[in-house]
């Protein structure tokens, strides 16, 4: 499969490596430094390629989904900062009849850890006196706060406990991803803890995804994906 791989940073670098063992090749490089490319002169480097995968920054994510469903290539996008503009991206992905694929975060680890904490939040709901609570942590270099991975698991714990769930964040040094969900009563504390130890996962989702993608249309959110294969290994 051939990869456009937009972003070289430290996600992308580690990306193109694993691609490159697992048989894939690295067709085309958008990196920093053509950050502030048009649209156009994004498209005329997507020649032949089957899909893009983006790790980026999050203001240029609209230019890149527009230029990869412009010309065909399916996208994969894991940069986070751009929720804002998240429905405006989608109703252009379905106008050119396009494929992506985005999450908050590209981990299979963390993506199963939402679910754990959506059954968590069921659970809690039925009964009283806990209040839940939710704390994130990251290196002093990321700049979206509260990360998209809170936000998503404050999205699926708010269907069973309101949308009302406090969210703390701390940027500091060269800390980890860490994600916690707490359950808080007087008489005690149930914490549940993602901790990223390498950003192996994260590279390992998203070129899951680009496979899974490649030869589909349409709009999907990463937990689809997670889905679909947690469906099919049951089925086994």
């Amino acid at each position: 499969m051939k990869i456009a791989l937009i972003g070289n940073g430290a996600m992308g670098s580690l990306v193109a490596v694993k691609a490159k063992k697992a048989g894939d090749e690295i067709a085309c490089i958008v990196r920093s430094k053509d950050v502030d490319a048009t649209a156009t002169e994004l498209r005329d480097r997507l020649s032949g390629v089957d899909v893009a995968i983006d790790f980026s920054v999050g203001e240029a994510v609209p230019r890149n989904i527009n230029a990869c469903v412009s010309v065909g290539v399916p996208i994969v996008e894991g940069t986070t900062g751009w929720k804002s503009k998240e429905t405006d991206i989608i109703e252009a992905v379905k106008e050119f009849n396009g494929a992506l694929v985005y999450g908050a975060n590209f981990s299979i680890g963390v993506n199963v850890f939402y679910r754990i904490a959506n059954q968590a939040a069921q659970l809690f709901s039925a009964v009283e006196g806990y209040a839940p609570f939710i704390e994130e942590a990251h290196h002093s270099r990321k700049k979206d706060a509260p990360s998209g991975t809170a936000l998503k698991l404050r999205e699926v714990m708010s269907e069973s406990l309101g949308e009302n769930i406090p969210t703390s964040s701390t940027r500091a040094g060269f800390i980890p991803g860490t994600h916690r969900v707490g359950f808080d009563s007087e008489a005690d504390q149930i914490l549940l803890t993602h901790t990223a130890r390498s950003r192996e996962g994260f590279a390992s989702g998203a070129l899951l995804a680009a496979h899974w993608i490649k030869d589909r249309k349409g709009v999907y959110e990463f937990g689809e994906v997670i889905d679909e294969i947690i469906r099919h290994r049951q089925r086994i």
